[in-house]
């Protein structure tokens, strides 16, 4: 099979806010329920919670009522304060897919900017790792920035920065 040559571009986004780049990290990688889309969701029943694992090889997963979980994906880099990226485990019809074979990239950078502020960028990158159908993931995913997770991600930050 020839190996598949990248067609999609990447979707990147960004916000700046209020915090320093250790208390943005802690929010997205220590309070994920506070600005997690509540329509992105994998489990089949009510979702009871979200986490990252820390560090490299960590998940990132939610369970539900039942206990049954699911990852996104795992952690490929972990610096705190200024990036974390993690495999994306969806496919084009936005199920789990349960291995990284098939599975995209996020990658999300907090930059330093002036007045004790953040750049928060988040990338969807390598998206036609999904395959057949990688264009209706990107389609979902390309608009205006800062998208709905970043918003969200905002709004936590600003209604408790003390992470």
């Amino acid at each position: 099979m020839p190996e598949q040559t990248q067609t999609l571009p990447d979707v990147r986004k960004s916000v700046t806010v209020a915090a320093t780049p250790d208390e943005c990290f802690k929010v997205f990688t220590e309070r994920p329920v506070d600005w997690w889309p509540p329509s992105h969701v994998l489990v089949r029943k009510e979702r009871a919670g979200l986490a990252f694992e820390p560090g490299v090889g960590g998940r990132y997963y939610e369970w539900d009522v039942d206990g049954t979980q699911i990852a996104w994906g795992r952690v490929l880099e972990w610096v705190p304060g200024r990036r974390v990226a993690m495999t994306w485990r969806v496919d084009p019809n936005w199920q789990s897919i349960p291995t990284d074979d098939r599975a995209s990239r996020i990658e999300v950078d907090f930059e330093a900017v002036d007045g004790g502020r953040t750049r928060v960028s988040l990338a969807h990158v390598d998206l036609d790792r999904h395959g057949p159908g990688a264009e209706r993931i990107f389609k979902a995913l390309d608009g205006p920035s800062p998208g709905e997770t970043l918003e969200r991600f905002a709004q936590a930050v600003a209604d408790g920065s003390g992470a």
